[in-house]
């Protein structure tokens, strides 16, 4: 009796093994995503920079609160701001007839952030106030969760 149910025992255990085998591989994890290329990095940086300004024309602070990382500082003729200034800031009416973007350029400061400069031109005012003409820019962008968000702005009137 003893040898009976050590031989069942055994047979169940090749058989077992024997089905294991022929069982399919279980699928390897997915290949993980290459990381963007600078190229890449760098279109999506100098396209979210555009729609932001098309925000701030058209009035759409949903797209800043979307865009802007959770700790960025905004620097301004009336200082420094964090994320929730900036918004509140946003209320204020402005009237953008029309702004143009210029002189683009990344400088990819490491693969996870980057620092975008440029001149704009604009025909604005801002609680019925005309702002700067003309402005030297910088945006400091992070790369986190796989997405590029604003982490600072900063304006500087030209002479």
């Amino acid at each position: 009796m003893k040898v009976r149910l050590i031989l069942a025992m055994v047979f169940t255990f090749v058989f077992a093994s024997v089905a294991r085998s022929q069982e399919p591989a279980a699928s390897p994890s997915p290949a993980p995503k290459p990381a963007m290329s600078r190229a890449q990095s760098q279109r999506i940086i100098i396209a979210t920079e555009k729609k932001l300004w098309e925000a701030w024309k058209n009035k759409n602070i949903a797209l800043f609160k979307a865009t802007l990382s959770a700790d960025s500082v905004m620097i301004g003729d009336s200082g420094v701001a964090n994320k929730t200034e900036a918004l509140k800031a946003l209320e204020v009416p402005c009237e953008v007839k029309s702004y143009e973007l210029s002189d683009l350029k990344v400088t990819f400061l490491n693969n996870s952030a980057a620092l975008l400069t440029y001149k704009s031109t604009q025909d604005a005012t801002c609680a019925g106030q005309p702002v700067p003409a003309t402005v030297w820019s910088s945006s400091a962008y992070v790369l986190r969760g796989g997405k590029w968000l604003a982490a600072s702005h900063q304006e500087t009137p030209a002479k």
